[in-house]
């Protein structure tokens, strides 16, 4: 992975607009061609910039502290049955609290499959479910993920994630406390979860869209905020739902992380950065232990 110091930070921006379907690949390519190195393409430079799901491997997935699965749970008021990658400690004698992990704007990949594994390592149950599911699941790659993606309703997949917390819920090995993690989108959709959940018992968002400030009083989940100091586009609402949340007095951490991209947690492209992506998840793991106790 190349060092993400060497990389022009008006790419950077360019790249979050192409990740964020705000414009399309072959823009991407012709603007970017602007600010790369002499004798590298763009579709060089995209390439470097796109995953390396060879390194999502923090938990190998065969660790045998760990238990895995992909397992169907009902969805009757969005896709109907959907599909999801569960993690648990391979034994306990207790049950054990819940957390749903949501993805970013491409379907369950194997990162996130990965972040689900290092929270079964931490003693929690986890769940992270694909919002592709019905149109065949994760494709195995992130450009095709994100065209899948925006081809799902928003409200559905809403009530996909909506009926996730329901399953880890009503799960016979769980306490019944569930919180949720995510990512980009995922980390947007906790926060639609906290305004549509009032019994969520906790939420961490990674530099998430933030709702409109006058559903924030909606909020009763106490919230862990996880920005990216470079990241402009997320950070612009930040400011009013702050307000919002100190308005309507909602219990809420902020963490903003100095000079660092959004995807800063993802440790499979070089937006990764460890320092920051350690300390996130410390405090990610150690906020849900706080707030989700197991039985016993």
């Amino acid at each position: 992975m190349s060092d993400d110091r060497d990389i022009d930070r008006r790419v950077w921006k360019l790249f979050d607009g192409y990740v964020h379907g705000t414009i399309s690949r072959r823009e991407f390519l012709d603007r970017a061609a602007r600010f790369t190195a002499t004798g590298i393409s763009a579709a060089t430079l995209l390439a470097t910039l796109s995953p390396d799901y060879a390194l999502a491997r923090q938990v190998d997935p065969d660790d045998r502290s760990i238990s895995t699965s992909y397992k169907k749970y009902a969805s009757p008021d969005g896709a109907g049955v959907m599909r999801g990658y569960f993690a648990r400690p391979a034994v306990t004698d207790h049950k054990l609290p819940g957390i749903v992990v949501i993805h970013e704007n491409r379907g369950l990949n194997p990162y996130i499959e990965d972040v689900a594994r290092r929270l079964a390592v931490a003693g929690f149950i986890a769940f992270a479910p694909d919002a592709l599911t019905p149109l065949g699941g994760y494709p195995g790659n992130d450009d095709d993920g994100r065209e899948l993606q925006r081809q799902r309703d928003g409200n559905e997949m809403t009530e996909d994630f909506i009926a996730a917390v329901e399953f880890l819920r009503e799960h016979p090995d769980a306490t019944g406390q569930v919180g949720v993690v995510g990512f980009c989108f995922g980390g947007g959709m906790v926060l639609k979860l906290a305004v549509r959940l009032p019994d969520l018992d906790a939420g961490v968002s990674f530099y998430g869209r933030h709702p409109g400030t006058a559903q924030v009083a909606q909020i009763k989940a106490p919230l862990m905020l996880n920005h990216a100091e470079l990241d402009e586009r997320v950070n612009a609402s930040w400011p009013d739902f702050e307000s919002g949340l100190k308005s309507a007095r909602i219990g809420y951490v902020h963490h903003d992380y100095e000079g660092v991209q959004h995807g800063f947690h993802n440790d499979t492209t070089p937006r990764y950065d460890e320092k920051a992506a350690e300390l996130a998840w410390q405090r990610t793991v150690q906020f849900f232990a706080d707030h989700l106790k197991p039985d016993g």
